[in-house]
């Protein structure tokens, strides 16, 4: 440990015995994401990742921190304003926090400026120009003039304020353009502009020729932003009025709905009517440029009712995730290469003919995305709903998308006279619309829909298969740590698992009866269920552990998770660290635990991983005295997993596939010393390195690698 952590963590370490509920052994949660935040800007920072692929880091981070604002600030302005006094472990009050994160979101807002400046000069030697509008030679202005007139003119609708009009609503994420003008009698105006969302964000502005870039084989690509256009054609929007001048603002509201359940005869509607009114909820947070002139700054902060510490000075572009666009340009070669997902050998030769029930009978098949293909998955549920011999198909919607071909294979099921029944997730935060569509399609389809249950949020994914074999009624699961999204399985880290072993199936069964039905059932054989029991089993577990390392033996746990935030099992934790047991944590996002404080925590390592794909797969390993258990599911260690959802943890029963989690998957990512951060006792990350002549393992790509060397060696090359 380096000595500037190694001083923080004694500072940390408690004299005599350890009170394990101190806050000083606890991170504050929001801090903990905005250092996650941090990691995701070193990523748009990192040379070794190709051009645009910083740039879309940079454009992750802008949207990232949108829902940080829309969610976690406004829940902590509520309680602001509630008068709560309560504090977490950490112990710090909701004002307390806010101020540290004002703090935390300048520097980070500041440090992804200078990114963006670095990447700019990277981007020109690439062909690939960002103009400021004043920059524009006469040919530039007179293609922007053009394309002004012909779309961005027609699309625009600008809104005066006066006492005859009111302040207009800015909708929530918005990119405006504040302006001033002056009639003819020489009284000044005010009026909003909204930037269109609806067009692309970066206009294109080159000449009639393209030249080629110096050393590549593209034609320069001359871009100028939307609202800088839209600026220098004010005058086209007030015609007789003199433009004084315009500056850009962006606006983000309170997203985060309180649903009264209990008091909603329909949730559908209450969803529904729950978005719509997201648009008109309180700002959180107004961006506004550093040369904003104070008397606009005071009529956008008087009539949007923000204060001063909800002001962000920043400069150009306000909003970042609109750097996706420029992520867009089709050039290939300045992003991560592509790659073909492969097919689990047990199921690569199964043609349509072929029985994939069969194969899933010889023994359970683990697929490990986006390195395997989630085609199998939709190819299940697809067969299901073709076979005859299937009679049911039951499944948990949580974020399907747009593009949801497992939810067009359900409703191909219905067609082919299945018993079909989803319970389809409506509060997934920010995918409510989708959701709905889905939910109201599967309803006029025939399809037995539930959503979701009074108080908990169902977040579990699986999906059962009942099927009549001979003499018997056969049952088949797939069960995942990730949703049933196409789009997401290419970049979201997953693993999911079929299996017709009878106890888990017995167990889904008793599920799904437990979400459509009533039932208070608690003896579930295989499963974990939260929030029946998986914190009682999960807690028993750990002491089971506990026990074992007192007992001089050896005690081991790994667990890869998102989030790692609930007080009880923190402080179980490091029971389980004083006692001796060796801890591995392998934590994505938030973690408030503090690793490698003395008399606490020596025991346990955190680990970050922030790389091409977002980690996203919740694995749960116990040595158990060599007798190793593993499980994978929807359960991350925080409060709202463990309490207020739905979830599921299922044991990998094949002693074949715990050793293949085990070393192929939890190892991997332990010895990755590329795209690895450590964390230390102050809640600070730094990089992992190779030391002592040990060759770079960047996790992602070593997984890429293998499939790639077993698909040259199915086809010989």
């Amino acid at each position: 440990m380096p000595k500037k952590a190694q001083a923080q963590a004694t500072r940390l370490a408690p004299a005599g015995e350890p009170d394990l509920k101190d806050s000083s052994l606890y991170v504050n949660r929001e801090l903990s994401l905005l250092q996650f935040q941090r990691r995701v800007l070193e990523e748009a920072e990192d040379e070794n990742n190709p051009l645009l692929e910083r740039v879309k880091f940079l454009s992750i981070l802008g949207s990232n921190l949108d829902e940080f604002f829309m969610v976690r600030v406004a829940g902590l302005e509520a309680q602001l304003e509630a008068g709560t006094v309560d504090a977490g472990a950490d112990g710090m009050s909701a004002r307390a926090q806010l101020v540290a994160i004002r703090r935390e979101c300048k520097k980070l807002l500041s440090e992804a400026r200078r990114a963006l400046e670095r990447l700019l000069p990277a981007l020109n030697e690439q062909g690939i120009w960002i103009h400021e509008y004043g920059d524009l030679n006469e040919a530039q202005r007179k293609r922007a003039q053009e394309y002004f007139e012909e779309t961005i003119f027609k699309v625009l609708t600008p809104l005066a304020f006066d006492p005859g009009r009111p302040f207009p609503h800015i909708s929530n994420l918005s990119l405006n353009l504040a302006v001033l003008i002056r009639d003819r009698a020489g009284t000044e105006h005010f009026a909003r502009v909204k930037v269109p969302d609806s067009l692309p964000q970066l206009v294109a502005v080159n000449g009639t020729s393209k030249p080629k870039a110096k050393g590549t084989r593209h034609g320069r690509v001359e871009l100028v932003w939307l609202e800088q256009v839209i600026a220098a054609h004010l005058g086209a929007l007030f015609p007789g009025m003199e433009v004084l001048e315009s500056h850009p603002f962006h606006v983000t509201r309170d997203a985060d709905m309180a649903i009264k359940e209990l008091e909603a005869e329909d949730l559908l509607e209450t969803i529904e009517e729950g978005i719509r009114q997201r648009r008109f909820q309180s700002v959180v947070r107004l961006m506004v440029t550093h040369d904003m002139p104070p008397p606009i700054l005071e009529i956008l902060s008087n009539n949007l009712e923000v204060g001063p510490t909800e002001v962000y000075r920043t400069f150009h572009p306000l909003a970042l995730k609109r750097l996706m666009s420029l992520y867009n340009l089709p050039r290939p070669e300045l992003k991560d290469p592509p790659f073909v997902p492969a097919i689990p050998a047990e199921l690569a030769e199964i043609s349509d003919e072929d029985d994939v029930f069969a194969a899933i009978r010889k023994r359970d098949i683990l697929m490990h995305h986006p390195f395997d293909s989630f085609q199998p998955v939709i190819e299940f549920v697809r067969k299901a709903a073709r076979d005859p011999n299937v009679l049911a198909i039951k499944t948990c919607l949580y974020r399907v998308g747009r593009n949801a071909p497992v939810v067009e294979a359900l409703l191909e099921a219905v067609e082919e006279d299945k018993q079909v029944a989803a319970l389809v997730e409506l509060k997934a935060r920010f995918d409510e619309e989708s959701n709905i569509e889905w939910a109201r399609a599967l309803e006029r389809a025939g399809v037995h829909v539930v959503y979701g249950i009074i108080g908990l949020k169902v977040h579990c994914k699986v999906t059962l298969v009942v099927r009549r074999e001979q003499d018997r009624i056969a049952r088949y699961v797939h069960l995942s740590t990730g949703n049933y999204n196409a789009v997401t399985a290419h970049l979201y880290t997953d693993i999911g698992l079929f299996t017709n072993d009878e106890e888990i199936a017995g167990d889904v069964s008793n599920l799904f009866n437990y979400l459509t039905g009533y039932s208070d059932k608690i003896d579930y054989r295989r499963l974990m269920v939260a929030p029946v029991n998986l914190r009682s089993r999960l807690e028993a577990m750990i002491a089971r552990e506990i026990e074992i390392a007192l007992r001089g033996d050896k005690a081991h746990l790994i667990f890869k998770v998102n989030s790692l935030a609930e007080p009880e099992i923190i402080r179980l934790l490091y029971e389980a660290s004083r006692a001796g047991v060796r801890i591995q944590l392998l934590v994505r996002g938030i973690c408030c635990l503090r690793p490698g404080v003395p008399q606490v925590s020596e025991n346990i390592e955190v680990t970050s991983i922030v790389g091409r794909f977002l980690e996203h797969s919740r694995v749960y390993y116990f040595h158990n005295g060599g007798e190793e258990e593993i499980y994978i599911g929807s359960a991350d260690l925080m409060s709202r997993n463990i309490d207020h959802r739905v979830e599921v943890l299922a044991p990998i029963r094949d002693p074949g596939l715990v050793r293949s989690i085990r070393d192929g998957v939890l190892k991997t990512y332990l010895a990755d010393n590329v795209k690895a951060r450590q964390m230390n006792a102050a809640g600070n990350y730094t990089r992992k390195k190779a030391a002592g002549g040990k060759a770079p393992v960047n996790s992602q790509e070593w997984f890429l690698e293998r499939r790639r060397a077993h698909g040259r060696k199915k086809s010989g090359s």
